[in-house]
């Protein structure tokens, strides 16, 4: 279906199809794309990676230098044996720890009731001090109960 000019057939002339193609529509979306685009890529840039341990992770060798850092349901902490009181108590242990020649893995085991929030505190601690070898101890998915850490990372 052909469209006529707005001149066409004024001037007794034959009536004849616009060849011109109406670019304002395509300008149109390619506007809105570009102002979608500019609002989304700071999204995009601002993400957490996070490697979530899978429940059927297979056990990694003992390491004799790795720390076990347990955290109750009420947020407590304890570094191996050793019972935490606060914080500062637990930031000077992690800060000792990574002088080390060779700075400890650290396997956390947290309960699973524990709120997200405190387990982010404890790993913030953890990266201050300089300690980046931290891996979760899960529970297997099959029948038995015994604990498989995950590959610390």
């Amino acid at each position: 279906m052909a469209f006529g000019g707005l001149d066409s057939g004024l001037n007794g002339g034959p009536q004849r199809p616009m060849a011109d193609i109406n670019t304002t529509p395509l300008v149109d979306v390619m506007l809105v794309l570009l102002i979608i685009f500019i609002v989304t890529a700071p999204l995009m840039t601002q993400a957490l990676k996070v490697d979530l341990p899978k429940a059927n992770a297979q056990a990694v060798e003992d390491d004799p230098q790795a720390v076990t850092l347990a955290i109750s349901a009420q947020g407590a902490l304890q570094w191996n044996e050793l019972t935490l009181t606060d914080d500062e108590a637990a930031k000077e242990i992690m800060a000792e720890a990574a002088l080390a020649a060779t700075p400890p893995a650290v396997r956390i085991e947290a309960d699973k009731t524990l709120p997200y929030q405190r387990l982010t505190e404890v790993l913030s601690m953890l990266r201050a001090a300089g300690l980046n070898k931290v891996g979760f101890i899960t529970q297997q998915a099959a029948s038995s109960q015994t604990t498989a850490p995950t590959q610390p990372h």
